[in-house]
């Protein structure tokens, strides 16, 4: 399996950025389910006719579907998964498990791309991952390239057709595990599993020990 280049795209202006300039795919979110809600996103209307610009070019998109989903969203939910399936795109990035199930009942072969919000860090993520209908894993962006290494190892040992992998190459890293951080919501009430991370960890603190400033 050949390698694939991906980039993040919140408009149309970087959309044409990206596959200008080398990128095989690109992976962008729309107005609600998303990690970047507070980011520039396309909407659902502008499915269509960017699916076309990319497929015309040789090029994939994948739409972010990776934030938590609450019962009293469902119906939202299953709405905005019907019309991402039947705009043509290539694949949706989900972090919800339940979403996984949801997907495969809406559609038996709509594929599925574990996001790195759902923090696979071994071999047993990956499989948690095939077993929900994923047919790619993008690992948590901590894992060293040394545990990837491992965790690629592991999963082509444990029978049947290994899960292809994802990895982040270039952008910001969390201060905790991808998917597992709840600073933002602690201290401010926006939750970085729901698309809204205030980003807590890059303000600057004061460390005190001992009653004193270090």
């Amino acid at each position: 399996m050949l390698p694939e280049l991906l980039a993040p795209a919140g408009d149309w202006e970087c959309a044409r950025a990206a596959i200008e300039n080398g990128a095989d795919a690109i992976y962008f979110g729309l107005s609600r389910f998303n990690a970047r809600m507070r980011a520039r996103n396309f909407t659902e209307t502008d499915l269509p006719k960017l699916m076309e610009f990319l497929h015309e070019r040789g090029a994939r998109g994948y739409v972010t579907f990776n934030t938590l989903v609450f019962e009293n969203e469902l119906a939202d939910a299953e709405h905005f998964l019907r019309s991402i399936i039947a705009s043509g795109v290539d694949a949706a990035i989900v972090q919800d498990a339940g979403m996984c199930r949801l997907i495969r009942r809406l559609s038996p072969d709509f594929p599925i791309h574990a996001s790195t919000q759902m923090t696979i860090t071994s071999a047993a993520g990956m499989a948690f991952a095939r077993d929900l209908g994923c047919e790619l894993a993008v690992l948590a962006r901590e894992c060293s390239i040394a545990e990837m290494v491992k965790i690629r190892a592991a999963d082509s040992q444990a029978g049947g057709t290994a899960l292809p992998m994802e990895v982040f190459v270039h952008g910001a890293l969390c201060v905790a595990y991808s998917g597992q951080c709840l600073t933002s919501e602690a201290l401010g009430g926006r939750s970085a599993n729901r698309g809204e991370c205030a980003q807590a960890c890059r303000l600057p603190y004061d460390l005190i020990a001992d009653g004193r400033k270090v």
